[in-house]
C-alpha cells in the first residue's frame, strides 16, 4: 500500500497527455497479440473456463474499445463548463483503488479496471480470484513493464501476493479509497460492508425475447454467436429465450440452423442432474465446450456437432434451476402465447434471478423495445443485438466498453450503468454568481392554489 501511495502521488500531477500515454501503454500490454495469446492460454490452463481463441478476441476487443472510450474523455483539469449555471467542473484523483477480479476473466478484467483507474490518475491494487492468480499476475507484470517503458512507476499497478485469502482481500478493501468488485456476490457484500466507498456489480441471468415480427434467422445467428462466445462465461450471455407462440416452431428451426440442438424432453432431468450437483453449478461442466456437455448429458450422436443446447422449460424459480444463470452452453427455451405473455415470463425470470442486469428483444417494432425500457426492472434493454457483444459496449452499441455491469438498486448496486472512467475520479465544482433565477410564488404554487386553494 505504501508503494502504491508513493507512486500515485508522483502521478497525481500528470497532464492529460501523460495520462493518456499511460493508458495506451496499459492497453498495449494486453492487446499485443503475443501477450493476449499467452494470457488466454494461461487462463484456460489454470481455470478450465472458456476457450483460448475467444479469450484472445475478448482481451483485444474489450481493450481496444475501452481505449477508444478513454482517449475521448478528459480527466485532468477542467472537464466541463456550464456558463448558464456558472459552474465549472475539475477532475481530481481518488488515490488508490482496490479491484477484486473474477476467475472468468483473469486477464481482461484486471487490465480493464487498471486502464480506468490510471485514467483518473490513481494507483490500483488487484485482488484476483485464487484460481486465476497466475494469469492475473502475468497480466499485471505486463502492465508494470509497460509503465516502466514510458518512464512511469510500475507500482501504479500491483497485485496481492499469493495465497489470496478473504482476510487479505478484506484488509485491502479497508485500506484503499475505492473498492471495485466484479465476481462473487459474497465479495460484493464484503466490499459494501468494508467501510470504504465501493462499487459492486450484480449477477446476470439474461432472458431474451423473440416476437412474431423478428427476423428469425438473424436473431438465431446473434443468439448463437453470443451464447457460445468463450463457452458462455460472460454475465451477458443469453440464459433463456422466450418465444412468442406464433413463431415458436420456426424460431426453434432457425436456432437449430444456427447450431443449436433441441434436447428431447425425456433427457431434461439428466441435463439438470449433471449441470447442478448438490444445488450448485457443476464446475466440471460450466464454461466447457459443447462435445464435453453432449457426452455428460448422454445426448445422441446428432448432438455431437451442436454448438449449444436448448432445453424447453415452463417453470421459473428454485424448483426449476434451468430458469437461472448457467454459465454453460445451455439455453432454456420458453413458449409464450403472445408478446404480453412473453414480457410476463421474462419479468418472472428476472424476479427469480438477474433482476437489474439486462434483457434482449428481437423484433422489428421499436415501440416494443421502448415499452420494455419503460416497464422492466433492468438497467439495459438491447434490441436486435448479440447480447454479449452489445451489453458490455460494442462498436455498434453506444454503451461504454466494460467488463463490469452495474445493476442498480435492484441488486443493491451503487450504479445503474456500465462501469467507466467517471467512477474513478472526484469532481470539484467551481461556482460563480449568475443572474438571479428565482421564480415567483405564483409560478411555483399557482397550479396547487388553483386546484386545492391556498
Amino acid at each position: 500500500m505504501r508503494r502504491a501511495r508513493a507512486a500515485q502521488e508522483t502521478f497525481a500531477d500528470a497532464d492529460q497527455a501523460r495520462v493518456d500515454e499511460a493508458v495506451r501503454a496499459l492497453a498495449w500490454s494486453l492487446y499485443k497479440p503475443e501477450h493476449a495469446q499467452e494470457l488466454a492460454t494461461l487462463a484456460v490452463e489454470d481455470t478450465g473456463l472458456g476457450n483460448v481463441p475467444d479469450k484472445v478476441i475478448k482481451k483485444q476487443r474489450k481493450t481496444f474499445g475501452t481505449l477508444r472510450d478513454l482517449l475521448r474523455a478528459k480527466t485532468v483539469g477542467e472537464i466541463e463548463r456550464d456558463e448558464a449555471r456558472g459552474i465549472v467542473k475539475f477532475a481530481k484523483p481518488l488515490g488508490v483503488v482496490g479491484a477484486v477480479t473474477p476467475s472468468t476473466n483473469p486477464g481482461a478484467t484486471p487490465v480493464n479496471k487498471a486502464m480506468m483507474a490510471i485514467k483518473g490518475r490513481n494507483a490500483i491494487i488487484i485482488a484476483p480470484s485464487p484460481l486465476g492468480h497466475r494469469t492475473t499476475e502475468k497480466a499485471v507484470n505486463f502492465m508494470r513493464d509497460g509503465l516502466e517503458a514510458i518512464g512511469l512507476p510500475a507500482d501504479l499497478v500491483q497485485i496481492l501476493p499469493a495465497p489470496i485469502t478473504k482476510e487479505v482481500t478484506q484488509a485491502l478493501m479497508s485500506a484503499v479509497e475505492l473498492v471495485v468488485v466484479t465476481g462473487s456476490q459474497d465479495n460484493v457484500r464484503r466490499a459494501y460492508s468494508s467501510g470504504t466507498p465501493a462499487i459492486g456489480v450484480g449477477a446476470g441471468n439474461v432472458p431474451v425475447m423473440i416476437d412474431e415480427t423478428a427476423d428469425l434467422d438473424a436473431a438465431a445467428r446473434k443468439i448463437c454467436a453470443s451464447k457460445i462466445f468463450d463457452n458462455a462465461t460472460s454475465c451477458s450471455s443469453e440464459n433463456a429465450v422466450v418465444i412468442v407462440d406464433e413463431v415458436y416452431d420456426a424460431a426453434i428451426a432457425a436456432l437449430e440452423r444456427a447450431g443449436g440442438f433441441l434436447v428431447d424432453p425425456s433427457l431434461k432431468d439428466k441435463v439438470v442432474g449433471e449441470l447442478w450437483k448438490n444445488g450448485k453449478l457443476n464446475r466440471h461442466l460450466i464454461a466447457r465446450d459443447a462435445p464435453t456437455l453432449a457426452a455428460a448429458f448422454g445426448l445422441p450422436e446428432a448432438a455431437q456437432q451442436a454448438r449449444f443446447f436448448m432445453v424447453e422449460e415452463t417453470g421459473v424459480g428454485r424448483g426449476h434451476p434451468l430458469s437461472g444463470e448457467k454459465l454453460a452452453l445451455v439455453l432454456t427455451v420458453y413458449r409464450a402465447a403472445d408478446f404480453e405473455a412473453a414480457k410476463a415470463k421474462t419479468r418472472e425470470i428476472l424476479e427469480f434471478q438477474g433482476k437489474g442486469h439486462s434483457i434482449g428483444l428481437h423484433t422489428t417494432r421499436p415501440d416494443r423495445a421502448r415499452e420494455l425500457a419503460e416497464e422492466m426492472p433492468v438497467v439495459r434493454v438491447l434490441m436486435n443485438f448479440a447480447h454479449t457483444f452489445g451489453n458490455g459496449g460494442g462498436f455498434d452499441s453506444g454503451l461504454e466498453f466494460t467488463l463490469s455491469m452495474g445493476c442498480g438498486s435492484w441488486q443493491k448496486n451503487s450504479l445503474s450503468e456500465n462501469l467507466n472512467y467517471r467512477h474513478f475520479i472526484n469532481i470539484t465544482h467551481l461556482v460563480t454568481p449568475i443572474p438571479e433565477d428565482k421564480p415567483s410564488e405564483e409560478a411555483l404554487f399557482g397550479p396547487h392554489w388553483t386546484k386545492y386553494g391556498k
